[in-house]
């Protein structure tokens, strides 16, 4: 036979453990506390406490899982419709183990263990609900904390963006506003297709379409933008002018 991993075993086999497990679970509910061997007592314990779970439940499914362990149904009934509503406010630790001297004749360490029914006092029940109120405050701290380091890179990816939106070609230079003008203080148009720029004395200024806009000719230099290789200075662009102004008077 196999050797048990949670100690030595109750009884001869597994199914005579199970028996001996489910009688003193049956007289536990039915007396209320029962003095057995401390071993038996802390191999019930566990058992007792989740058939209460079971109980508190009060479903037909929790119903047949205890009678399944349970075959009184006399004693099944007393613990769904006395015992479960005296520990319904209580979220486990519904039994208590005692020890008491030992047994006569073999000397072994006896226990009592019962079921604890009375309510829960009024210092209990601040207790439990300040520990609650504790934990719950612990979990929304913790679920801010992460919240708040998710939205850190989002708020920095969201400013980088709208940084790289404003001045494309980094600094001194600007997107189109929404309506195709230029912001204030960028007098200069750049065309990212054929990357040149064009001043107001630029021929081509008027036709060309501003995708992006500079502050200065070597912000635009800068940004690898070039001059029209045929834009005239402004000395020639003056002479020009100048020339035009005399035909007329002629």
């Amino acid at each position: 036979m196999p050797t048990p991993t949670k100690g030595p075993r109750l009884g001869g086999g597994p199914a005579h453990e199970r028996l001996i497990l489910a009688n003193l679970a049956q007289a536990l509910f039915e007396h209320d506390r029962i003095t057995t061997t401390q071993a038996k007592a802390k191999r019930l314990r566990p058992l007792a406490e989740r058939l209460v779970t079971f109980a508190k439940r009060g479903d037909l499914h929790a119903r047949r899982r205890v009678l399944a362990v349970i075959s009184d149904k006399s004693v099944v009934h007393r613990l769904f419709t006395e015992i479960a509503p005296d520990v319904a406010d209580r979220q486990g630790g519904y039994t208590r183990i005692t020890k008491i001297a030992p047994r006569k004749g073999d000397n072994a360490p006896m226990a009592v263990i019962e079921l604890v029914r009375e309510p829960l006092s009024a210092k209990q029940a601040t207790v439990k609900e300040a520990e609650g109120a504790t934990k719950r405050a612990a979990k929304k701290s913790a679920a801010k904390k992460s919240t708040a380091k998710k939205a850190a890179p989002a708020a920095e990816a969201t400013e980088g963006a709208a940084e790289a939106t404003e001045a494309p070609y980094g600094e001194g230079s600007h997107a189109p506003l929404a309506d195709g003008s230029a912001p204030e203080g960028f007098p200069i148009k750049g065309n990212e297709d054929s990357k040149k720029y064009h001043t107001e004395e630029s021929p081509w200024f008027e036709q060309t379409e501003a995708e992006v806009w500079f502050a200065t000719q070597e912000a635009a230099e800068a940004a690898g933008f070039e001059a029209p290789g045929s834009m005239p200075d402004a000395e020639e662009a003056a002479e020009a002018e100048t020339a035009e102004e005399s035909d007329k008077d002629a």
